[in-house]
């Protein structure tokens, strides 16, 4: 039985994904690194582009994700809410 992922680490894996790739991904490949389907990605890409951790660049043509500073921001609270609730066995 698989433990499903809540909406904090769904976005932490996007926002990860941004990240390792240098800041900047193709939305082929973010979809294949948040392991979501094509319409739960876009809905959670689009609302971490309204909140600002998340901008969106086209690049000699093709459509890019880009991370912002408070995207950033928000990988290392995860990070420290992570190793908080570890701690605790939780």
């Amino acid at each position: 039985m698989s433990i499903r992922r809540t909406k904090i680490e769904i976005i932490h894996d996007i926002l990860s994904a941004i990240q390792k790739k240098g800041g900047k991904i193709k939305p082929t490949h973010l979809l294949y690194k948040s392991n979501l389907s094509y319409k739960k990605m876009l809905e959670y890409v689009n609302e971490l582009i309204k909140k600002g951790m998340v901008g969106e660049e086209e690049i000699k043509g093709k459509k890019v994700y880009t991370i912002s500073d408070k995207g950033s921001d928000y990988i290392q609270e995860f990070k420290k809410i992570k190793e908080f609730s570890d701690s605790f066995g939780l």
